[in-house]
């Protein structure tokens, strides 16, 4: 039962990723087959390999995570509090950060993950990068050997599901059937690529990032039958 959880035990995050490379040109040819080999389902004959590779955030074989925004409830006093921070920069330092924080404020195993669509993408694409970078993968996302139910991961978007694996549900539509204050009132994923190439506007995308963790936590207080924090109640540390 969601109710029964600790909130002040759940970690929600979210990245937010980008092409390893600013243009397609910048990759080798070896590394430009590769490209059209592993996304030749998707492209199919609508798009060249070239053309296709804006979208290269998607995959973390040829993308790069450019921030990692976390947020967690606390309590002060009678009032509760949501806190989000940011890691953003160089992609290995960041990464490093992130493990930290993990290893040093949530390694217990009654702590846990939490992220819209988090085990299709955020969780797994952090830790792949973990590896090409040589860092190694924190407890908390290393999930050789464990069963299913030692996995410390929750998903709202397969919470929503109730079962039904063929459903997607974006965190746009959920806040929006929810009640809860959209995120995306400013720029949205497709644009994330050309703000960081082209605009050079970091800050702007660690807005976005954040403004995604705190309604992934919104919406997991609707999901326990909880009202949402006001927007006092939300503070960047």
């Amino acid at each position: 039962m969601l109710q029964k959880l600790p909130i002040e035990n759940i970690l929600f995050l979210d990245i937010e990723t980008v092409p390893l490379k600013e243009d397609f040109g910048l990759l080798t040819e070896e590394q430009q087959e590769l490209w059209a080999q592993k996304t030749a389902y998707q492209r199919k004959d609508e798009f060249s390999p070239e053309e296709f590779y804006d979208r290269a955030g998607i995959w973390a074989e040829f993308g790069k995570i450019i921030c990692i925004s976390v947020g967690y409830f606390t309590n002060r006093g009678n009032e509760q509090q949501f806190r989000t921070t940011s890691f953003y920069g160089e992609e290995k330092k960041l990464l490093t950060e992130f493990k930290n924080l993990l290893e040093g404020h949530f390694s217990q195993p009654h702590h846990l993950l939490c992220a819209h669509n988090g085990k299709e993408f955020d969780f797994p694409y952090i830790a792949r990068r973990m590896v090409i970078h040589g860092i190694q993968i924190p407890y908390k996302l290393n999930l050789f050997g464990k069963k299913p139910w030692e996995v410390p991961h929750l998903d709202t978007m397969e919470l929503w599901k109730f079962g039904d694996y063929k459903h997607y549900t974006s965190l746009k539509l959920l806040t929006n059937i929810l009640g809860v204050p959209s995120p995306k009132d400013d720029i949205d994923g497709s644009q994330v690529r050309d703000v960081f190439y082209e605009n050079k506007d970091i800050d702007k995308i660690v807005t976005y990032c954040e403004k995604d963790v705190v309604a992934t936590a919104q919406v997991f207080l609707r999901f326990r039958g909880e009202d949402i924090l006001p927007e006092d109640a939300v503070l960047h540390v």
